[in-house]
């Protein structure tokens, strides 16, 4: 389970982040779950749905569909406790302590142990449309699609480093290139960030410079 410390950390992290894109991001009214919806529908994407052709799981790729996921759901969480990152972790950390992982959706109660993944995944994309997010259910995804708490944070600082980057690189002004050599960064950055030790004192230093090197100049 994720500590409160590192919950902490994780949002000063996107605090930091957002911040970064617009110091006012706080009342600016921006739609984080529904940017949660549709990269948990890109999540079902990369799981495969299509029942007429031959599909492969991209574990990968879907695990980081699922750190976009957490970059969107610890922003509305923020919001809600109007920018006090302590009070926002231990909300979270509350949540995440439940014994049993239970949704209400729609006057109907779901266990998500009970159901494959792709039917969370689907859950999931309609409590962010709806303007929910179920913490304990997308920690349970989690763990479904072979992480833990310890690698969700590993990764999430990973995609925190390359939102920076791409930032510096000219993403708000439209001249970042997101594709290099045939692969979008994310891709590059699963490569980078499987070279890396999560313990080493510069790692998100190390993320960066690693993103740097292989971005065409």
């Amino acid at each position: 389970m994720l500590t409160q410390q590192q919950l902490a950390t994780m949002l000063a992290l996107q605090n930091k982040m957002n911040t970064k894109v617009n110091p006012k991001w706080l009342t600016a009214g921006y739609a984080y779950l529904r940017a949660a919806m549709v990269e948990s529908v890109e999540a079902i994407e990369h799981h495969g749905w299509k029942w007429w052709k031959a599909q492969n799981k991209d574990l990968p790729q879907l695990q980081m569909e699922l750190v976009d996921i957490w970059h969107f759901a610890l922003s509305d969480s923020i919001i809600q406790h109007q920018g006090d990152i302590a009070a926002t972790a231990t909300a979270l950390a509350s949540q995440l302590a439940q014994a049993k992982t239970t949704v209400q959706f729609d006057g109907q109660e779901y266990l998500p142990e009970n159901m494959n993944l792709l039917d969370n995944l689907e859950l999931m994309a309609g409590l962010c449309a709806a303007k929910r997010f179920s913490v304990p259910l997308f920690m349970h995804i989690v763990t479904e699609c072979d992480m833990d708490s310890e690698e969700l944070y590993r990764q999430y600082v990973g995609k925190n480093v390359l939102n920076f980057f791409r930032q510096d690189h000219g993403y708000k002004a439209g001249t970042y290139c997101k594709v290099w050599n045939g692969q979008e960064d994310n891709q590059h950055l699963v490569e980078v960030l499987s070279a890396l030790n999560i313990h080493d004192d510069n790692y998100s230093e190390s993320v960066y410079q690693g993103l740097k090197a292989r971005y065409p100049q």
